[in-house]
């Protein structure tokens, strides 16, 4: 029996064993890639673009080109800094998939076109704009499934495990979206 942590993956490009039934694999689109500039200065790097390691690196490399004399370097405490765009993705999801395991089983039809509306902000308002361009191409693609929390919730798990398949990560097995945001891991482990 599989650990609650371990993915099912397809050797295949379909989006492996975590592909939800009721929406099919993740259509072939090409990987997500980085500009990592904001708008206001094309030359400083957008730090909701890219991950906290690469930013570190461009930061160093800019402060040594400004500052030809001695460079002291200050201990960084990520706890306290901005998020970087993994931080701010792993947050991101994890309040969206909470959201989604706690939308109405049977939600007013004004319910269901707020939540449409929500992802399509989201697609417009979205810090990095590398995977706010995504999203919105996605919901072009599928558009949210609102009429109940089971079907948002694995519309959601379809979508996540799309932007998974394309960073090269595991699938997550959809079947399993309400006891990982909801309900608590049917072991007990995530009882108090």
């Amino acid at each position: 029996m599989p650990s609650r942590y371990s993915f099912d993956i397809d050797s295949d490009s379909t989006g492996g064993g975590g592909a939800n039934p009721l929406f099919g694999a993740f259509p072939n689109v090409p990987p997500l890639s980085n500009s990592n500039k904001t708008e206001e200065d094309p030359k400083k790097p957008c730090r909701a673009c890219m991950d906290f390691k690469s930013w570190r690196k461009q930061q160093e490399k800019s402060s040594k080109q400004k500052q030809a004399g001695d460079l002291t370097q200050q201990e960084h405490n990520p706890n306290n800094c901005p998020l970087d765009k993994d931080q701010l993705g792993q947050h991101t999801w994890g309040f969206l998939h909470t959201m989604a395991a706690y939308y109405p089983d049977k939600p007013s039809p004004e319910q269901q076109k707020d939540m449409g509306t929500f992802f399509t902000l989201l697609s417009k308002f979205y810090p990095c704009d590398v995977c706010a361009t995504d999203l919105a191409e996605q919901l072009k693609v599928r558009p949210p499934a609102t009429n109940s929390q089971s079907s948002l919730s694995q519309w959601l798990c379809w979508l996540h495990n799309g932007v998974n398949q394309k960073l090269g990560k595991p699938q997550f097995d959809c079947s399993k979206v309400n006891e990982r945001w909801r309900d608590g891991w049917s072991d007990g482990s995530c009882d108090y």
